[in-house]
């Protein structure tokens, strides 16, 4: 790995589907001359579900990608993939890598007062024992309770945000956190962020818990690691997002723009074949079918 030394390059954003883009928000709010590039694979959503061997693969043809589209800092922003296959990235691409495990760790580490954290995530994310791992690597004292929670992305990806069927699952998800007395919970995927409320009124029953969304603690780091290295991007105008896509959906661009805050977003989809490396992406001038 080396160090890019164009002061102009982009800071690549990947994730599964749209939950990176609270990730891609928090940087843009912190660093707002940055230039942000924006990967999601919603053609293999949810990467929760999926074996260690494909999420390796996704993950690595779409970091490729990135690093591509000439970017100076690469964030993975997909929980799953920062779990399973941060060694492989980190190897693999030339340019630094940042993943939400750690930082996201680190906050709830400074947040607990009973040293007792609850953490939800991917199935495969917490059966990687990520999150797990980190805290003890900072903490030892403080114990972890883990809850798998596969539903949340297919229905935040559907919009159901606000849905009473969300309530109910969060519902039947969460009760062991409050049994468990826990006062703080992770949000170990980047698509909890977004029923970030009904999370904290399903809690909400005995006391206050709260919640770590590891979104501003990785931008911080990426503000950091920027500053450290003399990186940051010169005043100047600049469009701050560009979104690359594996596949469309009818809603990702309204949702998209609601997270960003911005009336348009300028989406293109990749395409895709094989190489000698396996699975490759390339840009192409394709939009998205639902407009």
């Amino acid at each position: 790995m080396s160090m890019h030394t164009d002061k102009r390059a982009a800071i690549g954003v990947f994730d599964s589907g749209i939950g990176g883009l609270t990730v891609a928000r928090a940087v843009h709010k912190l660093l707002p001359r940055e230039h942000i590039v924006y990967f999601g694979d919603l053609l293999h959503l949810p990467y929760g579900s999926k074996s260690e061997t494909a999420v390796v693969q996704f993950s690595l043809a779409a970091c490729r990608f990135l690093c591509s589209q000439n970017i100076k800092l690469l964030v993975v922003a997909c929980n799953t993939a920062a779990s399973l296959a941060m060694k492989r990235i980190v190897s693999e691409v030339d340019v630094p890598v940042i993943g939400v495990v750690g930082p996201g760790a680190k906050t709830a580490c400074a947040a607990t007062r009973n040293n007792r954290v609850g953490v939800i995530g991917t199935s495969r994310t917490i059966e990687s024992g990520s999150y797990r791992s980190a805290i003890a690597g900072i903490n030892p004292l403080i114990m972890v309770f883990e809850k798998p929670t596969p539903l949340l992305v297919p229905m935040i990806e559907e919009g159901w945000i606000g849905h009473p069927v969300l309530r109910l699952v969060l519902q039947e998800y969460l009760g062991g956190f409050i049994t468990s007395d826990i006062d703080t919970i992770v949000l170990g995927c980047t698509h909890y962020p977004l029923i970030r409320r009904e999370i904290e009124e399903v809690l909400d029953g005995t006391k206050t818990v709260q919640v770590v969304d590891s979104a501003d603690s990785t931008a911080l780091k990426t503000k950091r690691l920027l500053e450290e290295n003399d990186l940051q991007r010169p005043p100047g105008k600049v469009d701050t997002l560009k979104v690359w896509l594996t596949d469309s959906t009818p809603g990702f661009r309204v949702v998209a723009e609601r997270i960003m805050g911005k009336e348009s977003i300028d989406v293109s989809l990749v395409d895709s074949g094989y190489c000698s490396e396996g699975l490759r992406y390339s840009a192409s001038d394709r939009s998205p079918r639902h407009e």
